[in-house]
C-alpha cells in the first residue's frame, strides 16, 4: 500500500469522481438535441463534439485505472450512435467511478507516459468537472457549486498547477483568464485552465 498517498490525501480519486459524476449526469441528461450544434466555452468544440470528447475520456480513463493503455487517436461519435447516448454516458460514468475506486488504482504509474496514477485519475476528474461546466453554460443550465465541490476544487487546483506548464505549451490549456475581485475558488480554477468563468452564449 502507498502509505504516503493515504496520509496526504483525504479523498480518494474514486470518491472525488463520484462527486463530479453526480453533477455531470444530470447536466448531460438535460442537453437538448436542439443545442448539439451550439458553441461552448471551448472554442474548438460545439456541444456535440464536446459531449463526444467527454464520453471518450470517461471510457478511456477506465482503462488507465487498471494500468491498461488508452487510445485518444480518434474520438468515436457516440452521440450519433443512438438517441440513448445520455443513459450510455451515465453508465460509463458509473464505470469510471468504479474503476478508480478499486484498491490500488491510484497507486504507482499509469498510461504511456507512466505518470503518477493519482495525477492521471485527477485528469479525468478535471474533464468531468470543467467540461460539464462548459456544457451547462452552453445549454443554459446551472452548474451548482456547493460544499460538494470543495474537495474536488482543492484536488484540481493542484492538478492544474502541475499540468499547466506543459498543457499551455501544447495548447491543451490557454493562458489564464483574469477574474473579478472576490472570485470563488471554482472560478479561479476555470480561469487557470484558460476558461472565462463568466462566459455566456451570444443570444
Amino acid at each position: 500500500m502507498d502509505i504516503e498517498s493515504t496520509q496526504e490525501h483525504k479523498y480518494g480519486v474514486g470518491e472525488l469522481l463520484g462527486l463530479a459524476r453526480d453533477r455531470a449526469v444530470p447536466v448531460l441528461r438535460a442537453v437538448p438535441d436542439a443545442a448539439l450544434a451550439a458553441p461552448t466555452p471551448c472554442a474548438e468544440y460545439d456541444v456535440k463534439s464536446l459531449v463526444n470528447h467527454l464520453f471518450h475520456v470517461v471510457a478511456e480513463f477506465q482503462k488507465l485505472a487498471a494500468k491498461g493503455e488508452s487510445d485518444f487517436s480518434s474520438t468515436p461519435d457516440r452521440v450519433g450512435a443512438g438517441a440513448d447516448w445520455r443513459e450510455r454516458f451515465a453508465d460509463e460514468a458509473d464505470r469510471l467511478v468504479a474503476a478508480w475506486s478499486v484498491p490500488g488504482a491510484e497507486e504507482g504509474a499509469a498510461g504511456a507516459w507512466q505518470m503518477p496514477a493519482r495525477l492521471v485519475g485527477s485528469m479525468a476528474l478535471l474533464d468531468l468537472t470543467v467540461h460539464v461546466w462548459d456544457l451547462a453554460r452552453a445549454t443554459g443550465q446551472e452548474y451548482p457549486v456547493g460544499g460538494w465541490a470543495e474537495p474536488v476544487v482543492e484536488q484540481l487546483a493542484g492538478t492544474v498547477a502541475e499540468l499547466a506548464p506543459t498543457a499551455r505549451k501544447t495548447g491543451v490549456f490557454a493562458e489564464p483568464v483574469p477574474v473579478r475581485e472576490g472570485a470563488s475558488p471554482f472560478e479561479r480554477l476555470l480561469a487557470q485552465t484558460g476558461r472565462d468563468p463568466y462566459w455566456a452564449p451570444v443570444r
